[in-house]
C-alpha cells in the first residue's frame, strides 16, 4: 500500500503536465511573432524576385522560355503537379497569373486578408515553379514549401493589417454610436470578405470539376477544406458567436497553426542536417578548401575584389569551410539549449548574408533567413518591432515637420449624426 501512493502521485503529476500541454497547444496559436516574420520574409523574397525578373518573365516561366508549354504539359501529365498556367497557353493568361502572384505576395507581406492572400500566394508560387521546374534553386524550394505551410498558420496575429483592423475594432467605444453591429446586435456584415470568398469559390468549383487542380488528391481537399471552413467560421461568428462549434473551430485552427509551425521547424532542421552530413562526405570539405572554389567562379563573383581577398587567405577559407559544416550539423542538436541555439542561429544568418554578398545569391539567402526566423526568440522580435516602430515614428515626425498640414476643423452638429450612421466592420470572412 505504501508503494501505491508515490505511483498515484507520479501518475497525477504526469496527468497534470499533459493537461497543461494540451491546454497550451489548443488554447492559442504559439509563435505569433515567429510566424509573422516567416510570412513577411517569404512573401517579400518572392515579391522582390518576381519584380527583378519582370523583364525576363517570358523566358523564365512564359511562352518564350526554352521549356515550352507543350513540354511542361507532357511532364505535368506524368508527375501530376499543379499549375494554373496549364489551363491555357495564352500570353494574356500568363500575364494575369504573374501579376496576381505579385499582388498576392505584396498583400501577404503587409498581412491584408491573410486567409485569402495566403491561398492565392501558394497557388501562384506553385503555378510558376511547376511550370518551369529547371529554373529554380534551393531558395525556390524553400519558398515552395513555406508557401504550403503558411496557408495553415495564423500568421497575421501581429504585424499585419488584419491585426491592426481587429485592434481598431476592439478599441472603439462600447457604445451604440460606435459599435460595429447591426440593429439586432450581431456583428456587421463583412462585405469585402464575402466578395473574396465568393470569387474564390467561383474559381474553385469549375477548376475542381474540370480537372484543373493537378492529379493529386490532397490539393483539392485542402482548398475545399479551407474554403468551406472559412465560410463556416464567418457564419458562426455572425449568427452564433457563442456556440460550441465556434470554440471547436478555434481549437482546430490553433492545432493546425501549431502543427504547421512544428513542421516548419522540422523542415529547417532537415535542410541543415542533410546539407551538413552530405558536406562531410566530400573530400574538399574534409580538407578545408571547399569554400575556395565557388569564390573563384566568375558566375558567382559579383564583387571580384572582395571574393579574391577572401580566397587569398588560406586561414579564412579553412575556418569558413569547417565552420559551415559544424554549424549545419550541430544546429538540430542545440534546440534544447536556448543560448547555444541562439549563437548558432546568428552564425547561420551571418553565413547566408555572406553568401548573398560574396556569391551573389541574395534571394536564396533571404529565403533561408526567413525560414531561420522561426527559431528567433520572442524577446528579440519584440525589441526589433519596438525599434522599427520608433524609427517609423521619427520618420513620420520629420516628414510632418517639413509639410504643414491644415488643422483639424471643429466638429459640427452634423458630424455626430454622420458618426452614428457610419458602418463598421465585425467578424471577417476572409482575413
Amino acid at each position: 500500500m505504501s508503494s501505491s501512493a508515490p505511483l498515484r502521485e507520479t501518475t497525477g503529476t504526469v496527468g497534470r503536465w499533459l493537461a497543461r500541454a494540451v491546454q497550451r497547444v489548443t488554447a492559442s496559436p504559439l509563435g505569433a511573432y515567429q510566424s509573422a516574420v516567416v510570412r513577411i520574409g517569404v512573401s517579400a523574397t518572392c515579391l522582390l524576385f518576381l519584380l527583378r525578373e519582370w523583364p525576363h518573365r517570358h523566358e523564365l516561366y512564359g511562352p518564350d522560355g526554352p521549356w515550352s508549354w507543350g513540354m511542361a504539359r507532357r511532364l505535368i501529365s506524368n508527375n501530376d503537379a499543379f499549375t494554373v498556367l496549364m489551363w491555357s497557353d495564352s500570353t494574356i493568361w500568363f500575364e494575369t497569373v504573374y501579376v496576381l502572384t505579385l499582388v498576392s505576395a505584396a498583400l501577404l507581406t503587409v498581412g491584408w486578408r491573410t486567409r485569402a492572400t495566403s491561398v492565392l500566394f501558394m497557388a501562384g508560387v506553385l503555378s510558376l515553379q511547376n511550370r518551369s521546374i529547371f529554373m529554380g534553386d534551393g531558395g525556390d524550394n524553400v519558398i515552395h514549401l513555406m508557401a504550403l505551410y503558411l496557408v495553415l498558420t495564423r500568421c497575421a496575429r501581429v504585424w499585419s493589417l488584419d491585426a491592426r483592423r481587429k485592434a481598431n475594432e476592439a478599441a472603439r467605444p462600447d457604445s451604440e454610436a460606435a459599435r460595429p453591429t447591426d440593429d439586432d446586435g450581431r456583428p456587421a456584415r463583412d462585405v469585402t470578405g464575402i466578395v473574396l470568398w465568393a470569387v474564390l469559390g467561383c474559381v474553385l468549383v469549375p477548376s475542381t470539376f474540370l480537372g484543373g487542380l493537378g492529379g493529386t488528391w490532397w490539393l483539392p481537399s485542402l482548398l475545399w477544406l479551407l474554403w468551406l471552413g472559412n465560410g463556416a467560421w464567418w457564419a458562426l461568428g455572425r449568427y452564433a458567436p457563442g456556440h460550441e462549434l465556434r470554440a471547436l473551430f478555434d481549437v482546430l485552427a490553433n492545432l493546425a497553426h501549431n502543427a504547421s509551425l512544428l513542421v516548419i521547424m522540422a523542415e529547417v532542421c532537415l535542410i541543415y542536417a542533410t546539407a551538413g552530413w552530405y558536406k562531410i562526405q566530400g573530400s574538399r570539405w574534409q580538407d578545408g578548401t571547399a569554400i575556395y572554389y565557388p569564390l573563384k567562379l566568375d558566375y558567382f563573383a559579383p564583387w571580384p575584389g572582395l571574393s579574391g581577398l577572401v580566397a587569398s587567405s588560406a586561414l579564412a577559407v579553412m575556418v569558413l569551410t569547417y565552420a559551415t559544416v559544424i554549424v549545419q550539423v550541430a544546429f538540430p542538436f542545440t534546440l534544447f539549449n536556448r543560448r547555444v541555439k541562439n549563437v548558432l542561429l546568428v552564425l547561420m544568418i551571418g553565413e547566408h548574408a555572406g553568401i548573398a554578398v560574396l556569391l551573389g545569391l541574395p534571394f536564396f539567402s533571404m529565403a533561408m533567413i526567413a525560414a531561420d526566423a522561426v527559431f528567433l526568440p520572442t524577446v528579440f522580435l519584440l525589441w526589433l518591432g519596438h525599434r522599427v516602430s520608433l524609427g517609423r515614428q521619427r520618420l513620420f515626425t520629420r516628414t510632418a515637420g517639413r509639410f504643414r498640414l491644415p488643422g483639424q476643423r471643429r466638429a459640427g452638429p452634423g458630424d455626430e449624426e454622420a458618426t452614428r450612421s457610419g458602418d463598421g466592420t465585425g467578424h471577417t470572412l476572409v482575413g
